[in-house]
């Protein structure tokens, strides 16, 4: 899919969440370090899973899939042969780079394009205190593994990625002393740990907050996957901003940090139902507010999409970490909107946005699935067509993306078709 043009539509209709891509990283890695045969059930199958799967796969983890499942023969990770090529995923470099201090010998894992520039020193920090070799050459990273990692203290910034946490959380159980995470500043984005935490207590392991003993196993287990409030949060938008939409396969429950937009929508006089599998939006008339993101960061381009719409102005605050994501999220969502007529500022942390009347542009989404498909829900909601260019980006987390709009009444279609 190259280009995709959108049309205003009114929403109406019921879809299903995708299965959560963090909650399927973190079962794939779990059931590849428990020895013996587990299953994950609804497993989301996008681009950067694909990434976590053949990385695993590398390191001579068995991976079948049947039926929409996973079955997955764990077992001790060996060091590979060839270098581990990394494209796009930051969660599987991040998670990858402490697996590969298990297996017993030399791993090079070969990144390029933005995930090149991503900030990866403090974890390469920590793995050495651990006692590992942890190193970079060039446009690579180069782990030497052991069977037996030492373990210890390990101090480690908590305000630049929560993923180094939770990948010093998997590989603990196999330390020799444990380890104990301090981290040096305040710890960002906490319900993803509170998610790796939870998939690893399901899975057999003890955790005491950053505290893990070591000589614990795994154990092979199945593992269902709940659906995803990052990328539900682009429909439940669309409902909210005009229409009537139902994402099914929500638990109200859930421990992701993007089920704030709940709580966030209803600040912002949303008309918002939960039910007990599903979440209800409905057209509103919104209203600005001010919207702390140090724990929700994916949120941040839809966030800026609805307060287009929301009466007053909304803010976008603590933001400052998203300029290293897969785009420059801050001055990508600003100068995306502002092509659509938007009155958007930047900050150096943050975003300032203000009530508008958006029209229709032709959309370069720098290459970010959250960019492209803000701008998609935006579009649905302006004057003339949109042309989202390079709109297969969403396939790195929400491959039906589009087909789900389709599916509940969104005017898409591809050019010359």
């Amino acid at each position: 899919m190259g280009e995709v043009i959108i049309r205003r539509s009114g929403l109406k209709g019921s879809v299903k969440a995708p299965a959560s891509k963090s909650y399927t990283h973190r079962a794939i890695i779990c059931a590849s370090l428990a020895e013996g045969d587990s299953r994950i059930i609804n497993f989301l199958d996008c681009e950067d899973t694909r990434e976590t799967i053949n990385s695993l796969r590398n390191f001579g983890i068995l991976i079948n899939e049947s039926g929409g499942n996973l079955d997955i023969s764990g077992s001790q990770l060996k060091a590979p042969e060839e270098p581990i090529e990394l494209r796009a995923s930051g969660t599987t470099y991040r998670f990858v780079l402490p697996l590969a201090a298990l297996a017993d010998g030399e791993t090079r894992i070969l990144v390029e394009g933005r995930l090149a520039e991503r900030p990866i020193e403090p974890l390469l920090s920590a793995l050495r205190q651990l006692g590992v070799g942890a190193k970079t050459e060039g446009s690579s990273v180069i782990i030497n593994g052991q069977d037996k990692i030492m373990g210890g203290r390990v101090r480690i910034p908590g305000n630049i990625s929560s993923q180094f946490i939770s990948g010093l959380l998997f590989i603990a159980p196999f330390s020799r002393r444990g380890i104990k995470i301090e981290p040096t500043t305040g710890l960002e984005s906490k319900p993803y740990v509170d998610m790796t935490i939870s998939v690893m207590r399901e899975f057999g392991i003890e955790v005491n907050g950053l505290d893990v003993m070591g000589g614990q196993r795994y154990k092979p287990g199945e593992y269902e996957v709940e659906g995803d409030y990052s990328s539900a949060a682009f429909l439940l938008a669309a409902g909210a901003i005009s229409g009537e939409v139902e994402v099914i396969g929500l638990n109200p429950k859930s421990l992701q940090g993007d089920r704030r937009i709940l709580e966030i929508l209803k600040e912002m006089n949303s008309d918002v139902e939960i039910k007990n599998n599903s979440v209800i939006t409905r057209a509103s008339r919104l209203k600005g507010i001010d919207i702390d993101v140090r724990d929700i960061p994916d949120l941040v381009p839809i966030l800026s999409v609805i307060g287009c719409f929301a009466d007053g102005e909304t803010g976008i605050l603590n933001a400052g970490r998203l300029r290293e994501k897969e785009s420059d999220r801050l001055d990508a969502i600003a100068a995306e909107l502002g092509k659509m007529d938007v009155t958007i500022e930047e900050t150096r942390n943050g975003l300032r946005i203000k009530s508008s009347k958006p029209s229709g542009a032709r959309i370069n989404p720098h290459n970010d699935h959250r960019i492209a498909m803000a701008c998609s829900i935006a579009g649905l909601n302006s004057d003339g067509e949109t042309i989202i260019e390079n709109s297969s980006c969403v396939e790195k987390s929400y491959p039906e993306f589009f087909r789900d709009l389709m599916k509940i009444g969104g005017d898409i279609t591809e050019p010359n078709k």
